[in-house]
């Protein structure tokens, strides 16, 4: 059975499979390499991709988008006009069910076993529902494998290439950068670092809202007025920002007026998006404790770089050319491909064209919490950094404040902020202590990162050893077992055109 290498975007997916010794992606049912990300529910139906793309400013109101952005959220992303429900997983696995049942045509036998790609900077809960996702759409996810990772391996495998690798990965809704060492198929990734609500999205709304204002200012409508209209709005200006990467100037068309852009101004209303990007390079240089002279090749993927002041401004960065031998579009997709070959020889024994290892790092810090002596304030403690290499473990001691005490706290944290606004709590909870405790008696609190970038945590009492509690990390915007299993059942027999 084929075992698939799945780019799950926000805009357009891809999917890839191991010909040989070589990835190969796989065209879908109208024979193109990408599909679009987008779901319509036409007469309760759900329409995924190419078809369901075209009927955006037909039925703006059934039409689901960009629901990458949303995965790991508790609320609905879509609501349906019988006031239906649909969780962000739901979607996501509408349009996983529909990638899958194209690779099966174009195979000629059924897949099940998938590796999915995920953005490096995704953080447990959006991790969890993208694996929740592949199993309602009836999947079997091998593993999850970071975007940036994935195009390094496409990239060194197709070049047969070693060295220090810095990957730019610019999408339709997220950012990331990542810097690996590379030894013939050994990826070690060193920093990672990036932005989940920083993408081509974001470029397009800018130009949107100028070209709206210049409308207005023509005596035309209010373009954000209907669904229909902002629909409309949004392909013309995704058009044009695509015209823009090889042409001075063009003219976006909203009905009997138009709106001329040149590059540059484009640039300008854009610029502050791509300096964000230049900053998240600037922090992730910094972690990885590199110059740009020790980096030897600089990968761009994801359509959006594409735009040719990103380009510009990593050359100006790094003082050298961006790599072009690889495509923006479908590495992720070709690298997955090959991870996911390798990983079935792990778990099911086949023998892989490529045996890859990947040593990868904790994209997010995991902590837990501690009243500050003193002054009582409740802070966040990190225990294990940012770019620990996974898996990973920490320990750190703690005591209690009065005597005979007989509840602790016991949290855990994602974040490298002290104060805890500015941190994520994935758990919280109260453990019980034994009675007769001293004052100021010792806690030990263990935390660790599996192989699969999973959170456990477990506190002990220093003087017994004794095991006080382990944390079975609740995740409370993502679904319970049940829910998966009822949902993975609902769409079983579901035909997805």
């Amino acid at each position: 059975m084929a075992v698939i290498g799945i780019d799950l975007g926000t805009t357009y997916s891809a999917v890839a499979v191991m010909r040989g010794a070589a990835p190969e992606i796989l065209e879908n049912r109208e024979g193109e390499r990408l599909t679009p990300s987008v779901v319509v529910f036409e007469d309760g139906s759900p329409l995924v991709g190419v078809e369901a793309k075209n009927l955006a400013a037909v039925l703006p109101d059934d039409y689901v988008e960009f629901v990458k952005r949303k995965m790991g959220d508790a609320s609905p992303a879509h609501v349906d006009g019988s006031g239906k429900e649909y969780r962000p997983e739901e979607i996501s696995a509408l349009i996983l069910k529909r990638l899958a049942a194209d690779a099966s045509m174009q195979l000629g036998e059924e897949v099940r076993d998938v590796v999915i790609t995920v953005p490096a900077y995704f953080d447990d809960a959006r991790r969890t529902a993208t694996r929740d996702a592949g199993e309602i759409a009836g999947l079997n996810v091998i593993r999850l494998i970071n975007e940036p990772t994935a195009a390094g391996i496409a990239y060194g495998m197709n070049r047969g290439q070693s060295g220090t690798f810095l990957v730019f990965d610019l999408g339709g809704g997220t950012f990331d950068v990542t810097v690996m060492r590379v030894r013939g198929s050994e990826f070690d990734i060193v920093a990672t670092g990036g932005d989940r609500n920083l993408g081509g999205f974001d470029f397009d709304n800018k130009l949107m809202a100028h070209v709206a204002a210049k409308v207005e200012e023509q005596g035309g409508p209010d373009l954000y007025d209907s669904g229909k209209a902002e629909a409309d709005l949004r392909a013309q200006c995704e058009s044009a920002k695509r015209r823009l990467t090889s042409a001075a100037k063009t003219v976006v068309r909203v009905g009997t007026l138009q709106v001329p852009v040149t590059r540059e101004e484009f640039e300008q209303l854009t610029a502050a998006l791509l300096s964000r990007t230049e900053v998240t390079v600037e922090e992730v240089m910094e972690e990885a404790e590199l110059t740009w002279n020790q980096i030897d090749r600089i990968l761009l993927v994801g359509g959006s770089t594409r735009m040719p002041m990103v380009s510009g401004m990593v050359q100006r960065m790094s003082g050298r050319m961006p790599d072009i031998g690889i495509n923006p579009d479908e590495a992720v997709a070709m690298g997955a491909a090959i991870f996911a070959d390798s990983e079935n020889a792990k778990v099911n024994g086949a023998i892989p064209a490529i045996a890859v290892s990947v040593s990868d790092v904790t994209s997010q810090s995991l902590g837990t919490t501690a009243h500050e002596i003193g002054t009582n304030i409740k802070r966040n403690i990190v225990m294990i950094s940012k770019n620990s290499k996974i898996p990973c473990s920490a320990v750190d001691y703690f005591v209690t404040t009065i005597p005979d005490q007989r509840q602790v706290e016991f949290d855990v944290t994602e974040g490298d902020d002290e104060d805890l606004q500015y941190v994520t709590v994935l758990h919280e909870t109260l453990l019980n202590l034994p009675p007769g405790l001293p004052d100021k008696a010792e806690l030990r609190v263990v935390m660790s990162y599996d192989i699969d970038g999973m959170v456990h945590a477990e506190m002990f009492l220093e003087a017994t050893g004794q095991s006080l509690g382990t944390i079975e990390l609740e995740r409370p915007n993502n679904l319970g077992a049940n829910a998966v299993d009822e949902m993975r059942k609902a769409m079983r027999d579901l035909e997805i055109l």
